[in-house]
């Protein structure tokens, strides 16, 4: 199950944690389950459990996972509850993301991120972690363990890049966004549309589907994001003009750079991302995409799982 624990992060925005502990019956979080409503106050878990507190966390050592924009914690629990054996096992849902609150636009900048998970990891008594970020929740865990090294033992960034993304990368996605053919009718509209018909979509890819009908949400129109896009658009805007190499070169923790071979990350600038880190360490993911832990999730663990090893409990 994971058992929902509420963390206050920067200027006061509640943000929903999600403790992994017994596997549930089902590997996939399903967003039809009456259940597990997306009412970001229902003392629900992930699976429908109540929440509650923090469960004790014994010698166990901490682990962090940060979902990329557009994500949520669910999107880790394969990830989560394989962890859980041996680790203390944390999926934060980001500020306007998941069951987390959605401030006004104005309140997603890179330094608020970085500070939510700072708050989060003391708060949760987690520290120090080893943080497992994919794409923006990756650079947070980067900037974070530049800022705080005693709060961070390891890092793994799944798929993001250290170089500025430019203007019309911004623009691309607002484009993208227009496009949205929402509200969806039904969840098997949102899986077809993002699995199959999304014009970024090269080939036909079911996992892509499944990752986007995480993260819709039923209305009386029918299916529609649980995120805003405006603050997503934001949230880009604080990161895509800015290169990131100096506060990778901070990092002095063992850093592990994971990309998937059709991913966003190519493999020259993966590997120049390793030469800069003063700890870095590479591995890539065959036939997967930008969701490298979603896409391919036994070749993800497989590809992560010597580093954890290696940092053994801390």
């Amino acid at each position: 199950m994971a058992r929902r624990i509420d963390v206050t992060g920067a200027g006061g925005v509640r943000l929903a944690a999600w403790e992994f502990g017994d596997p549930p019956k089902t590997d996939r979080f399903d967003p039809t389950d009456p259940t597990d409503p997306v009412d970001p106050t229902a003392p629900t878990d992930l699976t429908g459990h109540p929440g509650g507190s923090p469960a004790p966390a014994g010698d166990l050592p901490g682990v962090l996972l940060l979902h990329g924009l557009m994500g949520r914690a669910s999107h880790w629990a394969p990830t989560a509850r394989w962890l859980a054996a041996r680790h203390r096992a944390v999926a934060l849902d980001q500020r306007g993301h998941g069951r987390s609150d959605k401030p006004p636009r104005s309140s997603y900048t890179r330094e608020a991120y970085v500070e939510d998970v700072e708050a989060a990891l003391e708060q949760l008594g987690l520290g120090p972690a080893v943080l497992i970020g994919h794409a923006m929740g990756a650079l947070t865990a980067w900037q974070l363990a530049a800022k705080r090294p005693d709060l961070v033992r390891g890092l793994i960034i799944c798929d993001m890049r250290a170089s500025a993304l430019g203007g019309a990368s911004q623009h691309t996605w607002a484009e993208w966004f227009r496009a949205w053919p929402v509200p969806f009718a039904t969840l098997a509209d949102v899986r077809k549309w993002f699995g199959e018909d999304d014009p970024w979509v090269e080939r036909p890819n079911p996992a892509r589907g499944e990752f986007y009908a995480e993260v819709m949400a039923e209305s009386p129109d029918g299916w529609r994001p649980v995120f805003e896009p405006e603050h997503m658009l934001r949230s880009r805007e604080t990161w895509v003009y800015d290169a990131h190499w100096e506060e990778l070169a901070q990092v002095r923790c063992p850093t592990l750079v994971v990309r998937g071979l059709d991913g966003e990350l190519g493999r020259a600038e993966a590997q120049e991302m390793v030469r800069v880190l003063p700890h870095g360490q590479y591995a890539e993911v065959a036939d997967a995409g930008h969701l490298v832990h979603y896409d391919q999730p036994e070749a993800w663990r497989a590809a992560i799982e010597p580093f954890l090893d290696a940092l053994g409990n801390g």
